[in-house]
């Protein structure tokens, strides 16, 4: 589900509408902090989608939090 960029960054594989893989990676992730509800955007609360460590990009996001549960 993650993808190393040359700078480091943990690059979320599933794109911007895999809702299942986000709640899966999100689960197994220690480092999850719900974001501001106004800032959420799934509808299962525990998800990637609505962390306050994601960072949007073009295509998906990056993982700013320092979750040993989730590998690259």
């Amino acid at each position: 589900m993650w993808f190393r960029n040359d700078s480091g960054a943990r690059l979320f594989t599933g794109g911007l509408d895999n809702y299942p893989a986000a709640a899966i990676a999100a689960a197994a992730c220690g480092s999850f902090r719900a974001d501001d509800e106004d800032e959420q955007c799934a509808e299962e609360p525990l998800s990637c989608y609505n962390c306050r460590y994601r960072r949007w990009t073009v295509e998906s996001f990056t993982c700013l939090a320092e979750c040993c549960s989730a590998k690259p």
